[in-house]
């Protein structure tokens, strides 16, 4: 329940009660205002707070907004045939013109994911994160989730996908989470998920592009491709340009790439500064792991920037973050020195 006071989403009343002979209601577009039957009068101040306010997202299920013969705004339940003049969202209601801090908000590595969306209402938002059924991926989507997003956890392994819906749904029973499919060392895969989506028909404001690979010993995908290529850049960026469209159309949107400092310790060029295929996708001979991540991550930002030249101007942006160093996660579980290393680091790092 903690979480949920940080999200704003538990299930208590309004602290901000009315005083007695006041009335909320709403208006066809969704804004609030207040009714006095004593002095027969209406505003849209909130009588305490004097804040104005708007009803956040679509209505539940079964309702249908109606208005009667008076112009008055009024509510039908088809599930339980019934009608009222309140509407439903009134519990979920967000401030047109909340309070800015008077000094700049500073995080550091303490800070968590629930503190930085703290205030934030991600009510009808849709969100896609890759990977999210663990680690830095997990937190993410619970953090949104829990503050009224609809995501949607893009991962491989669906038995473990489903158990990390079930962790969300354990903190908030309202939360609107599920599972989908994605297995990004298959391009046959990325494509699935992609028509799969698509045909929800539902908008995609953010995409988070988290899943990777680490310290992988050399191999192909069934694609022909080094895994760590493929599943760290390739398959995002395929993702990325099958929901383009999407994208575009639920502007204002994001992408977000989980790239790594590590970016800065290699270089994609020959030795006369032209791009080297090769390098992407190295033969075995020429594969070390921590050289073939480096350079994804590279690949990571290299994309992000581009991503964002060309569809900020639609109302898509696209930023590639450096999550933290040496964090205790899974994506090091493919060798024993790593997970040895990151062990002996746990201390002094960041937590998920």
């Amino acid at each position: 329940m903690a979480a949920l006071r940080y999200a704003g989403l538990d299930d208590t009343d309004s602290e901000d009660e009315l005083p007695p002979g006041w009335e909320e209601r709403t208006t066809k577009d969704g804004w609030v205002y207040y009714a006095n039957h004593t002095e027969e009068k209406t505003q849209w101040e909130h009588p305490k707070t004097g804040k104005r306010k708007r009803v956040a997202g679509d209505l539940p299920y079964g309702w249908e907004q109606e208005t009667d013969e008076n112009g008055q705004v009024f509510f039908v339940d088809h599930i339980n045939k019934r009608t009222t003049y309140v509407d439903p969202r009134l519990a979920f209601t967000v401030d047109d013109n909340p309070t800015k801090p008077t000094t700049q908000q500073r995080y550091d590595g303490s800070t968590t994911a629930m503190e930085i969306l703290q205030g934030r209402d991600f009510t009808g938002k849709v969100v896609v994160v890759t990977g999210a059924n663990s680690g830095i991926g997990f937190e993410t989507a619970k953090s949104f989730a829990l503050h009224g997003a609809h995501v949607i956890l893009a991962c491989r392994n669906m038995a473990r996908a489903s158990e990390a819906v079930s962790r969300i749904l354990e903190e908030w029973h309202k939360a609107k989470v599920e599972a989908m499919a994605l297995d990004l060392a298959l391009l046959r895969s990325v494509q699935h998920f992609a028509e799969a989506f698509k045909a929800k028909n539902v908008p995609l404001h953010v995409l988070v592009c988290n899943a990777a690979a680490f310290a992988l010993p050399w191999s192909l995908t069934k694609d022909g491709l080094e895994t760590t290529f493929q599943v760290n850049h390739l398959g995002h960026f395929y993702l990325v340009q099958l929901l383009q469209d999407v994208l575009c159309r639920s502007a204002p949107a994001r992408v977000i790439v989980v790239s790594s400092e590590s970016h800065r310790f290699t270089d994609i060029n020959d030795s006369l500064g032209k791009l080297d295929f090769s390098r992407l996708s190295p033969s075995k001979n020429d594969y070390w792991a921590m050289l073939a991540y480096n350079r994804s991550k590279l690949c990571n930002v290299l994309f992000s920037n581009e991503l964002h030249r060309r569809l900020s101007p639609r109302g898509v942006t696209s930023n590639a973050v450096h999550p933290g160093n040496m964090m205790y996660s899974n994506i090091h579980r493919s060798w024993w020195v790593y997970t040895l290393l990151f062990t002996l680091a746990r201390p002094f790092t960041k937590s998920m």
